[in-house]
């Protein structure tokens, strides 16, 4: 019976990190996960993440945080500060971890982790690979923006002009910038005009 249970969850013990909903969806009760863990079979990561013992991680210490927060949190994307030192935006290094949440969300922040409850998430909202694990962020273009809507100006203009020198793979969309700025009220035409002339 555990060997069914364990050929389950086959395909996510070969992930770096998974939740007991994904588990579930195989099949497999979060009480067996409980069970695994004390058996010596899984680690618990956080509440509702999980890894397989023998994992080989590829994360880079200065991501892991990170990357196990956004797992944790149900529809979280990594936003704000956090993005911004993803996208090497912003030299400021983040002492909290920035996860997005959709409005009505009960997931509440902690000691390192500052929770932004949007109403939007679907608008700018992509997925990256930090050091082999895939994690939902909002694009450079939606994270300047909130950045003008909720950080400081002077963290925000310095993120703009920082974009506008990139190398070209990772130059800032104009038109999409301006199109998230429309959408979300933000008036970035003055900034615009300050850090291209």
């Amino acid at each position: 019976m555990e060997a069914e249970y364990l050929q389950k969850l086959a395909p996510l013990l070969k992930k770096p990190l998974f939740t007991s909903r994904e588990a579930k969806a195989l099949g497999v009760h979060p009480a067996l996960l409980s069970y695994y863990v004390k058996m010596g079979r899984l680690n618990r990561i956080s509440r509702g993440v999980y890894q397989n013992c023998d994992y080989q991680s590829n994360v880079s210490f200065r991501w892991q945080d990170l990357i196990e927060t956004v797992y944790a949190i149900n529809g979280g994307v990594i936003c704000l500060l956090s993005a911004l030192a993803i996208y090497e935006l912003s030299e400021e290094i983040p002492r909290h971890q920035w996860i997005g949440v959709r409005h009505g969300t009960n997931a509440v922040g902690g000691p390192h982790l500052k929770i932004i409850r949007f109403r939007n998430m679907e608008l700018g909202k992509t997925t990256i690979e930090l050091d082999g694990v895939f994690v939902p962020i909002f694009d450079r273009e939606r994270t300047i923006i909130d950045a003008f809507r909720l950080l400081s100006r002077e963290i925000a203009i310095k993120a703009l002009k920082t974009a506008l020198t990139q190398p070209s793979d990772q130059r800032l969309d104009l038109i999409k910038l301006q199109a998230y700025a429309k959408k979300l009220r933000v008036n970035i035409d003055p900034y615009l005009i300050t850090v291209t002339t």
